[in-house]
């Protein structure tokens, strides 16, 4: 336990090939027992997390982390004691996996973790396990009729979340034009998020709201439901932060590389990108003139994932 009372705990999410995710439950005589969780436990004085991770899991389930990557931070307040669940994405491991400790073992596949089955506090790590690893940005379109190209596109190449990206477009073009990508997207069962001004923004539409640095800077709550995502567009500290106070399910943060729109001495590199995004408690997307081959130099900078127009399209 710090000195601020806050417990803190190691928490390890094992995700095989199949994309499953490795659970275990606790003993029915424990607390929140019969409740499934993900495996870790609590840092212990002088420890570093990366070691608590390792020592957890070698007690707990005979495995040892090889690979490990920061995934998120959560805080959480129970009645009798705050926690902070420092969260971390295995993704290679050494043993075979069992419950030493007598407790049941599966791997459950990432789209069936039912929140109600875990403890509160784990609930909002199965909520980002179920955000896509994959953001795409859609390019400039000349007509409306070449968007479902691009989404065919996306389709074929596995893209589940899709921002819907039309500077170019004045509002009521822009809200036509989504109209049309909302069933495109529905008819590939990809999750949408809308980008233009939250005036023109309907809660009905089911779709997620994503917000411009400019708009973000506007926001003094989160303006839309938590059942949706809600996601930012970040360049510095301050606005991650605010991001974090505001409830943001997840952000980008860039320029990675110089591009078209930040010309060279405003990009961020992998170190400063590193830097911010350990910062805060979020998913953040590496976003700015990468490609997919980018993806594991973006894992182990802290990425959650990566995000891109070319990078999906060409």
């Amino acid at each position: 336990m710090s000195a601020h009372g806050i417990i803190h705990v190691a928490v390890g999410v094992v995700i095989n090939q199949q994309q499953e995710i490795l659970i275990s439950q606790r003993h029915m005589d424990s607390h929140q027992g019969g409740l499934w969780e993900f495996p870790g436990g609590k840092k212990e004085s002088q420890e570093s997390i990366e070691a608590t991770l390792e020592r957890e899991f070698v007690e707990e389930l005979g495995i040892k982390p090889i690979e490990f990557f920061p995934f998120a931070k959560i805080l959480h307040h129970y009645v009798e004691k705050t926690v902070l669940l420092d969260v971390w994405r295995i993704t290679q491991y050494r043993g075979e996996e069992i419950g030493r400790e007598g407790q049941a073992v599966e791997w459950c596949p990432i789209k069936d973790l039912r929140p109600q089955n875990f403890p509160i506090a784990n609930q909002a790590i199965i909520k980002k396990l179920q955000i896509p690893r994959e953001l795409a940005i859609t390019p400039d379109i000349d007509k409306s009729e070449s968007i479902a190209s691009i989404f065919d596109r996306y389709a074929e190449i596995g893209i589940q979340l899709v921002q819907f990206q039309q500077a170019h477009l004045c509002e009521s073009d822009y809200l036509s034009w989504f109209d049309n990508a909302q069933s495109i997207a529905r008819n590939h069962g990809m999750r949408l998020l809308y980008n233009q001004s939250l005036r023109g923004y309907n809660d009905e539409w089911n779709v997620g709201f994503h917000a411009n640095s400019h708009e973000l800077d506007l926001l003094t709550e989160r303006p839309i439901s938590d059942e949706l995502f809600f996601s930012a567009s970040c360049h510095n500290l301050k606005e991650l932060q605010h991001a974090e106070k505001l409830a943001a399910d997840f952000v980008t943060l860039s320029p990675i590389y110089p591009n078209a729109k930040y010309p060279r001495g405003q990009e961020l590199g992998w170190e400063k990108f590193r830097e911010l995004a350990s910062q805060v408690s979020l998913p953040v997307y590496a976003l700015g003139g990468l490609s997919a081959n980018d993806s594991d130099i973006a894992l182990e900078a802290g990425a959650f994932g990566i995000a891109g127009t070319s990078a999906f399209t060409c």
